[in-house]
């Protein structure tokens, strides 16, 4: 499968995109790259990507994302491969409003699979769209922010970020300083 590469600066470094003309197959940072390319290959097979720039219509939502319009998302497509479980839950990840967050417990529970909440961590974690497809907002049944696959300070940064919190600067600052941003 052939598929185009763009390297989009953010708040939280470099972010990975890869495309398929206005479409979104898969979303990552930076220091995930190996995990990404594993990623496309379970999901696609061979993948040849090619460096092009990001078409306006995956750009410029994520630049409005940044800047404070969480809705703006919800414009890019999305396509992926994965399980037809995988695909639902994360359709469902979709659905949480940004600046809330549910357990992997309740997310189970709304997909009417109330006993399959390791299940939905496993497809949240297999998640190879991160941010636009928003699996930061899963958090355990403490409350507490479990893994995430850009880091548990990336997640919180983007948490802080969609409540609209100066908080999110001192998290990017501790990226830095242990190198997680460029």
């Amino acid at each position: 499968m052939n598929l185009s590469l763009d390297r989009f600066e953010s708040p939280l470094g470099e972010i990975l995109l890869v495309f398929a003309g206005d479409t979104l197959r898969a979303l990552d940072f930076w220091d995930y790259e190996p995990r990404m390319q594993r990623l496309l290959r379970l999901h696609y097979g061979s993948v040849v990507l090619t460096e092009a720039p990001a078409p306006a219509a995956i750009a410029q939502p994520l630049r409005a994302f940044f800047a404070g319009d969480w809705e703006a998302l919800n414009a890019i497509r999305v396509e992926t491969g994965g399980t037809a479980f995988q695909r639902e839950v994360w359709a469902a990840l979709r659905r949480i409003p940004a600046g809330q967050t549910v357990s992997y417990g309740r997310l189970a529970a709304q997909l009417g699979r109330p006993a399959a909440s390791r299940a939905v961590g496993l497809a949240n974690g297999a998640n190879p769209v991160a941010i636009v497809v928003p699996c930061h907002r899963v958090i355990g049944a403490n409350a507490a922010l479990t893994g995430y696959g850009g880091g548990l300070a990336r997640k919180a940064w983007l948490l802080a970020h969609e409540n609209g919190s100066r908080s999110a600067l001192p998290l990017l600052v501790a990226l830095d300083a242990v190198g997680a941003v460029a």
